[in-house]
């Protein structure tokens, strides 16, 4: 196979999701039940905040610290599950200057408080722990530490663990149902080495042992795959779009081309700003940070590894050379900042909330830049990485994604919806409105569709049920009558209803198909008939 087709391959078990198992699945275990589930043990607590303390030596790929983690308790708490891989020790966990006693099963601790925690009050935990984390062997389709070297023989550590859990390098409620409102992260790192985690930079500390800590604060809330480390020889610069500040760091030798490279950001922003709305973590700032894997959406810490490419690490998804006019990763994994990071899926079988609207994202900066035609025009091209051969919502409960096509079905289901609008300032007005309503809050697919739903006449039920919950392209039958043509769908939903468009004789018609056959007067024969399918992703099929 070429380098390309691999890449498309790659890209078509998701972008840094593929560590995660799929949908019409069955076989899942108790380990799958405990990492996807909310049961008492961690629905009885809320997470505020959580303060990482590491020292990362990456000769020996090795941490040790601790997390505090605050919290609010909802109900009565005997006993609190958090999540840590099983291959990192658990040195101890202190409740009030005393050890507690847990239990690990698989990836799970629960741990035991003398008495119950009271329904209503705040407390804290500290859990100290040590260990050589997983090392990913392709991130970021797989989850774990890399532990790298630059062109100068420094030591460039990165983590990608989305899917795979951010309980392989630190303990946490590793579901995406609770976000801690902060997160202090503070990394000691061989002197010489920067760690550049999310939020703003609160200090730099010489330890006189040989290492720096470097102190980050998120005070917004965060996902925990989001929260992260990378640690290189970096050098900085900066700028400011309005009144958010963009930051870079990057290898030193590479700081010229960088300077250069990202000036994209201002127009993505730009474009963002006016389509989506303000970026949505305005007081923790925004950055792109240089690591040597191909990048990742980390929230105000962007990872970018596209080697400064345009495209997709000099690819094309689409194959039309639209999405050679600008970076892949760049604008994808900064999208995420809005559908991901700030819009999040309580549950990963919901994860096309953020897949498929950053996918989106992608042909929303093309038409700021080129136009609706070319915006258009990619989201036709990136059909060829849809499989339609698994659903793109996943099973509940277990820790389980839908297929790969929520990046690109997704995206151009939204783009048929904006289509069945046929009204592009309400479908702007409805996209910012969402992006607004939703702002620092984990939601449901049930909440998306009501949402896009109660701003249309268009029962959009019936096309949510056909392209979320199936694998298959609903089918436009058409056959040929006297003076006319009959149409109808035929889908897996069997009151499947939606309006298409078609263009008959150089004019665009809009069809109001159903299930049942109707027909269109008209003296034009089939071979005259085609469907609007830069706008309408489905398939056709002509009877006898």
């Amino acid at each position: 196979m070429n380098k390309f087709f691999i890449i498309i391959c790659l890209f078509a078990f998701s972008l840094g999701n593929a560590q995660v198992v799929g949908s019409n699945h069955s076989d899942y275990t108790q380990a799958d039940t405990l990492r996807g589930s909310l049961r008492p043990e961690r629905t009885g607590y809320d997470v505020q905040k959580y303060h990482l303390k590491l020292k990362v030596e990456p000769e020996k790929k090795f941490i040790s610290g601790s997390n505090i983690i605050s919290f609010k308790v909802t109900e009565d708490l005997p006993v609190m599950q958090l999540d840590l891989f099983e291959n990192m020790k658990i040195d101890s966990i202190i409740h009030n200057n005393k050890s507690l006693q847990y239990e690990r099963r698989f990836n799970a601790v629960f741990i035991e408080f003398p008495k119950p925690l009271k329904k209503g009050t705040s407390d804290s935990i500290e859990f100290f722990y040590q260990g050589n984390p997983i090392i990913a062997e392709n991130a970021p389709w797989d989850g774990g530490f890399v532990w790298d070297t630059d062109e100068d023989g420094n030591p460039w550590v990165g983590v990608a663990v989305q899917g795979t859990g951010a309980s392989l390098w630190y303990p946490n409620k590793d579901h995406q149902s609770d976000e801690p409102e902060e997160a202090q992260i503070d990394i000691a790192v061989p002197n010489g080495l920067m760690n550049v985690s999310n939020g703003r930079l609160i200090s730099e500390k010489d330890l006189k042992n040989g290492f720096t800590e470097w102190s980050w604060k998120v005070v917004n809330p965060i996902n925990n795959y989001n929260i992260m480390i990378n640690i290189g020889n970096y050098k900085h610069f900066s700028e400011k779009y309005k009144d958010l500040d963009l930051d870079y760091y990057v290898l030193p030798y590479n700081l010229e081309k960088a300077k250069e490279h990202f000036s994209e950001v201002k127009d993505m922003m730009a474009c963002f700003y006016e389509k989506m709305g303000p970026y949505p973590f305005i007081e923790d700032g925004f950055k792109l940070v240089e690591t040597p894997y191909l990048g990742m959406e980390h929230q105000s810490a962007v990872a970018y590894g596209n080697e400064y490419l345009k495209g997709y690490l000099g690819n094309d998804l689409s194959g039309t050379g639209i999405g050679l006019k600008w970076d892949f990763i760049i604008i994808h994994e900064s999208g995420h900042e809005w559908y991901g990071n700030s819009i999040t899926s309580k549950d990963i079988a919901d994860m096309w909330i953020h897949e498929g609207f950053t996918s989106y994202t992608e042909a929303i900066y093309t038409e700021c830049r080129w136009g609706k035609v070319d915006a258009l025009k990619y989201l036709r091209g990136i059909r060829q990485n849809i499989s339609n051969t698994s659903t793109i919502i996943g099973d509940y409960g277990v820790n389980a994604e839908g297929s790969g096509d929520m990046y690109y079905k997704g995206s151009n289901l939204l783009n048929m919806i904006r289509s069945i609008y046929d009204d592009d300032e309400l479908w702007w007005d409805t996209f910012r409105d969402y992006t607004k309503t939703y702002k620092h809050q984990t939601i449901t697919t049930q909440e998306t569709e009501e949402f896009f739903n109660n701003m249309t006449e268009v029962d959009l039920q019936p096309v949510f049920d056909q392209y979320l919950r199936h694998a298959s392209l609903p089918v436009l039958q058409l056959r040929q009558g006297d003076d006319k043509i009959l149409y109808r769908w035929k889908a897996d939903v069997s009151y499947f209803r939606m309006p298409v468009d078609v263009i008959i004789d150089e004019e665009e018609i809009r069809l109001n198909a159903t299930p049942e056959w109707q027909s269109y007067e008209t003296g034009e024969e089939l071979d005259e008939f085609q469907v609007n399918d830069l706008e309408f992703y489905i398939e056709t099929e002509i009877l006898d």
